[in-house]
């Protein structure tokens, strides 16, 4: 599961894909769930996972990458 996929994206590309990650996060934080421990845990398993992606694409500089 460790396998990476590297994919060149636009800006607007990119902007569309942190939009969706920023619907897809209020989703998970927002849903109905157990107020059980592992379910919990499983939800903010899911939020980080989501914010690490978001903090990678959000540092990905287009200008210094369309350059190279």
């Amino acid at each position: 599961m460790n396998d990476v996929l590297q994919v060149e994206l636009t800006t607007h590309e990119r902007d569309v894909l942190l939009r969706g990650l920023r619907y897809v996060r209020r989703s998970v934080m927002l849903e109905t769930r157990d107020p059980t421990k592992e379910d919990e845990l499983r939800r903010t398993g899911l939020i980080d996972e989501i914010h690490m992606l978001s903090q990678r694409l959000e540092a990905t500089d287009p200008l210094a990458t369309a350059q190279a």
